[in-house]
């Protein structure tokens, strides 16, 4: 007894241990590219990625996870572990109209380097995204927390083998494919920074973002590919694919580097992308539901997170995680369990750390996910959208909703939103509730109560309704119009309070006051 006693107390110590130790963080983002182009994930028409595979083993793989549609608000939301409505980028950063990360954010860089027990050297390599390329923003990265930048700011690359590069504020022009000159700059910081610390890498590659390019052939099979533009255009899967093979060599070489120089054994990786792929490359019936969307295509992403903190590898989890969730695991793995104290007052930050899931302690550490859009100026895509384990509510900033059963519809092609079960409604309930309590945005209003803002007693009633609606004497003399969740008006005048609805399917409508300057409100047909 004394024995198995004994055995178990070591093996927590072990496990505490695990937990507690600091290591090396190797983050690298690929760039533009969903679940469903590796062979981990999918089964049809995948890239040849033989080193990031390598990580399964001793990993897990997430099948869960959100990003944002676009770049600059994944990075900016992995960096900072807020939601873009807290930093104010909801879009792409592409000029000086667009809204860029405030430098007062406290990212996960300058945690490290400033504040961790042990003070980290950091890089940040490849694509910024988070500022334009002027003059006056050049040193942002090394002013927001990293010792070492090379790379470049732009969205993308107008040519893989000729672009502007700055080095901790310094411009030249490289003529050295982009993908290799992304390792050749981690493996020669990894070799020059100061010893004796642990080392933060965030490796972000351009790749395989567009322009969809022939790499070369050294890093992937280019057999049958021409390179031309009239072939790239018709094919551009094919390139894509290039890229993506071309990008795994490449993190072959850095895997390679630290077994070599001894540093893999202490070292977390994590592999991820930072949205969708875009609609050229998109593997399904309707591409407008990728990039730049809110549909889950657009934002479902790739990670893998393996290293020395993972107990028991080679585990897939079904977990929802936003990628916002990598701020306050890369703090708690680097021996940073007290980082919140180091968070300004009053900065709400959204991460939940993936700890317990990484350690074998819990399947889940979430209930829902979230993410959006925004952009200057406005744009049809733009909204909010939220899901469960098995739902998925899509809610545009123009009124139109959305909704899915993720787990029996994963394409999303069936919209429940005028035709819902007693469970969809349920949980369309659920998701409405959760994302009024996150952004403040209106309710699902089940209790019926009257949003139309006409004096203080008028009321529509029930809601949910199942045949007639009924409403308050006061609204009488006013123009009302019923609207289906799709924009459909279904019925427009003076006396609503008179017609049988019960034809309708269930689902969501909107019920607007036209007399009242289109004031409106919300009902659920059962």
């Amino acid at each position: 007894m004394k024995k198995i006693k004994t055995h178990f107390i070591l093996s927590l110590l072990l496990v505490a241990i695990n937990i507690t130790a600091q290591r090396n963080t190797v983050f690298i983002i690929a760039d533009d590219v969903s679940p469903d182009y590796f062979g981990f994930y999918s089964s049809t028409d995948t890239a040849n990625t033989p080193n990031i595979r390598t990580l399964l083993a001793k990993g897990i793989k997430f099948s869960k996870v959100w990003a944002a549609p676009v770049c600059s608000p994944s990075r900016a939301g992995i960096f900072t572990g807020r939601y873009s409505f807290r930093t104010g980028v909801g879009a792409v950063v592409t000029g000086t109209a667009s809204a860029q990360l405030d430098t007062v954010e406290m990212s996960i860089a300058k945690l490290l380097q400033r504040y961790a027990p042990i003070k980290y050297n950091t890089a940040n390599l490849g694509k910024w995204h988070l500022h334009t390329q002027t003059l006056n923003q050049r040193t942002y990265p090394n002013y927001m927390g990293y010792n070492f930048y090379s790379g470049n700011f732009n969205g993308q690359l107008n040519n893989y083998y000729n672009y502007t590069r700055i080095t901790n504020g310094v411009f030249d022009t490289v003529h050295i494919y982009a993908t290799t000159q992304t390792v050749d700059d981690a493996i020669g910081w990894i070799d020059t920074m100061s010893s004796g610390k642990p080392f933060f890498l965030w490796l972000a590659f351009n790749a395989p973002h567009s322009p969809f390019h022939l790499p070369p052939s050294t890093l992937c099979n280019t057999s049958g590919l021409s390179g031309t533009a009239a072939d790239i255009s018709t094919n551009p899967k094919n390139y894509f694919k290039a890229a993506i093979e071309a990008m795994d060599t490449e993190i072959g070489r850095l895997f390679q580097y630290l077994n070599t120089n001894n540093l893999m054994d202490s070292t977390n990786i994590i592999f991820i992308g930072d949205n969708g792929n875009e609609s050229q490359v998109a593997k399904i019936t309707n591409p407008n539901k990728s990039k730049a969307t809110l549909y889950d295509y657009g934002v479902h992403v790739p990670m893998i997170i393996a290293g020395p903190s993972v107990v028991n590898p080679n585990r897939t989890s079904n977990a929802l995680v936003n990628t916002h969730d990598l701020f306050a695991t890369i703090a708690e793995w680097s021996g940073f369990p007290n980082w919140k104290n180091f968070i300004p007052s009053g900065t709400v930050v959204d991460s939940k750390s993936l700890m317990p899931i990484i350690t074998n302690q819990s399947n889940t550490t979430r209930t829902w996910i979230f993410t959006e859009q925004f952009a200057v100026p406005t744009a049809t895509a733009d909204g909010k959208t939220i899901r469960n384990a098995d739902y998925h509510l899509i809610r545009l900033d123009n009124g139109i909703e959305e909704f899915y059963n993720q787990t029996l519809d994963p394409f999303e092609n069936t919209n429940l939103i005028n035709n819902m079960s007693s469970q969809d409604i349920a949980n369309y309930n659920e998701l409405c509730d959760t994302l009024h309590a996150l952004i403040g945005t209106q309710n699902c209003l089940s209790t019926g109560i009257n949003i139309l803002n006409i004096g203080n007693t008028n009321f529509v009633y029930p809601n949910p309704f199942s045949s007639f609606i009924f409403i308050d004497d006061a609204l009488l003399l006013d123009e009302l119009e019923l609207i289906d969740g799709k924009g459909k008006a279904i019925y427009k005048g003076f006396h609503i309070n008179q017609i049988n609805f019960s034809y309708l399917p269930s689902g969501v409508y909107f019920l607007k006051d036209i007399t009242q300057h289109h004031k409106s409100m919300k009902l659920l047909k059962e």
